[in-house]
């Protein structure tokens, strides 16, 4: 970060950790974190927050809160448009179909009633998925739209080998659960 705080960006992408099960506060970087976000508004012309780092941008600007899933969502899971004529979804379906894989969710009333804040997909499995900010300059991706067709069957496969609870991906692997079917 040192070496960039002078500089001016077009965008900036900040990216999950497997860390949601911890406090934001608890992070060891999340104080770094909160510097890039100050510095995201004012040097940076866009920015996309994906997974935890949305869940952390959330928190910190609008003040919404996470809370633990019982379960993990985890799978393919379709979505549909909340707005129609939206540049940032121009060229998707009006239903698609996005990777989840986490542990925590923010509550769907805290997202759609921020005023600051427009929904543009949600999901009846997952809520809001992307969302953006009044002004343009802030998009919230709670999904995985960055996943290749193997990365949901590397994260289960991993988590069995560790011993973790773990169900298949939800829409993912064919009937016998020997091959991906996305």
């Amino acid at each position: 970060f040192e070496k960039i705080k002078d500089r001016k960006f077009d965008g900036m992408i900040i990216t999950g950790a497997p860390v949601e099960h911890l406090e934001f506060e608890d992070v060891d970087h999340f104080e770094e974190l909160k510097q890039i976000f100050d510095f995201s508004k004012t040097n940076v012309t866009s920015t996309m927050f994906i997974c935890w780092g949305a869940q952390a941008a959330l928190n910190y600007f609008y003040d919404i809160k996470k809370y633990p899933l019982d379960k993990k969502l985890f799978g393919v899971y379709k979505h549909k448009k909340s707005v129609v004529h939206e540049v940032l979804l121009n060229g998707i379906d009006d239903v698609f179909y996005v990777p989840q894989s986490r542990h925590t969710y923010n509550k769907e009333e805290d997202l759609i009633s921020n005023p600051n804040l427009i929904p543009l997909c949600t999901s009846k499995d997952c809520g809001t998925t992307i969302l953006r900010s009044k002004d343009n300059k802030q998009i919230f991706v709670l999904g995985h739209l960055e996943y290749d067709k193997f990365t949901l069957k590397k994260e289960y496969e991993r988590d069995l080998n560790k011993g973790l609870p773990i169900e298949a991906p939800i829409n993912y692997f064919n009937e016998d659960k020997t091959d991906v079917d996305v």
